[in-house]
Formats: structure tokens, C-alpha cells, sequence
């Protein structure tokens, strides 16, 4: 059973689509969709394309996350961004690994953004800091479309309320041996470019993950209920 879990915005001009098409994948039995705290039609519009809706007041990516997977019934989870809109349909090579036991977490690796998005700081700390925390590589530390298993989840806890849930997760996952696994999926969503408004974004979720990071490092690295396996790091096509 696999449930997707998306944690939305004001995202009404597509969150309809990114339902639709995450309904499509094959393995698919539940989508949940968050509405964290929308001025807009989100929840609305997530409900008539076949999501079930869950609302709460603005608490932030990590806290819709944390609520979207305690009602979610699945022991595999698919977090998807709610502005992917069709693109969505490619989720289903992040569940494949995942189903198959190569992986116990597999993150999308998607196209640059280029100029289309920002300058790319906030991206490096979080590779530097998975990297001093982890001593592994990532291409995608922030990436919040992602399958994983439940167990996954549950030990990473706590995680962070806001927009460092992405790479804490990847720090907890690597930490406790569970294997990582980067796929490039030509995924498009909405980006916010080098306007005012968009490096009000960055600003705030650079301060989050840096936050997340040292939470994370504040951690123990190795935790009782770790799974014997020991494979950690990037793998992938």
C-alpha cells in the first residue's frame, strides 16, 4: 500500500493536476493533501480531483508532513510538492526501488532551474552540511518530492516543522544506514526566480534548513532501533 502525502499552499491552479496524476501511478491507494493554512481553493480543489483533504492553520512543510502521514494508512510514503502538476506521473520511479528493496528512501533528482531560480546557496549548505554530518554526497538534499518507507519516518523523528524536514530526513536516513537512492526525473514545478518575493522565500528556508542542520548535529548518530542493514549513501541509474 502506497499513500502520497502533499503538503500544499495556495496552490490551487495545480494542486488539482498533481492529485490526478499521483492517483495515476500504478501502486497508488491514498492521496492525502494538507492544506497549510491556504487563502485559496486549495483544499477545495484537491477534494474534487480525489484527494483526501486534511486542513491546519499555517505550521509549515514538516508539521502538514507530519500530519498527512499520521492519517495516511501506508507502510510506503510518496511526498509530493503540491505544484507538480502532471509531471507527478513520474513518481512512480521513486516508489519502483523502494517496492523493490533496493532502497528504503528514493529522492528526485530534478532538472536545473537555472535562471529560472535562485543562486543556488541555500542548495550548497545543505550538501555541505549533509556532508559533514553524514561524510555522504547528495545531489538533492532539499527535495521534497520523495518515497519511503514508514520506519523511514518514524526514526527520523522529530523533524523539523518547516522547510528543513527535506534535508533532515536525508541526514537521519544516511545516519542510520538506510539506503538513499537519487533518480533524475524530469520533474517541473513552479519557481519563484530572483524577484524580492523569491529571496524572501530562500531567506526564510535557508534560516530553516541551517536550523534543521543543527539540529541534526545536536543528535545522537546512531540511535536505538537502527535496522541492522548498514548501506547508506547515493546510489542510482
Amino acid at each position: 500500500m502506497v499513500s502520497v502525502v502533499i503538503p500544499a499552499r495556495d496552490e490551487a491552479d495545480l494542486v488539482g493536476k498533481t492529485v490526478a496524476a499521483a492517483l495515476g501511478l500504478e501502486p497508488v491507494t491514498e492521496v492525502v493533501v494538507v492544506d497549510d493554512g491556504s487563502l485559496d481553493a486549495t483544499a477545495r480543489v484537491a477534494g474534487q480531483s480525489g484527494a483526501r483533504v486534511l486542513r491546519q492553520p499555517r505550521r509549515g512543510k514538516g508539521a502538514a508532513l507530519a500530519a498527512g502521514v499520521a492519517a495516511a494508512g501506508g507502510e510506503v510514503l510518496l511526498f509530493l510538492d503540491g505544484d507538480l502538476g502532471p509531471s507527478a506521473r513520474l513518481a512512480g520511479a521513486l516508489i519502483e526501488p523502494v517496492l523493490a528493496g533496493r532502497a528504503e528512501m528514493a529522492v528526485a533528482l530534478l532538472p536545473p532551474a537555472g535562471r529560472r531560480g535562485g543562486f543556488g546557496l541555500v542548495q550548497a549548505c545543505a550538501r555541505l552540511g549533509v556532508r559533514a554530518l553524514t561524510g555522504r554526497s547528495v545531489g538533492a538534499p532539499l527535495c521534497g518530492q520523495r518515497c519511503l518507507r514508514r520506519t523511514v519516518w518514524e526514526l527520523a523523528q522529530p523533524v523539523p516543522r518547516g522547510y528543513g524536514v527535506d534535508v533532515a530526513l536525508t541526514v537521519e536516513a544516511i545516519r542510520r544506514g538506510f539506503t538513499v537512492e537519487e533518480v533524475p526525473l524530469a520533474m517541473t514545478h513552479r519557481f519563484r526566480g530572483r524577484a524580492l518575493s523569491g529571496l524572501l522565500h530562500r531567506a526564510r528556508q535557508g534560516y530553516q534548513v541551517l536550523a534543521a542542520l543543527a539540529g541534526c548535529a545536536a543528535r545522537r548518530c546512531c540511535a536505538p532501533g537502527a535496522p541492522a542493514r548498514r548501506r547508506s549513501g547515493r546510489t542510482g541509474p
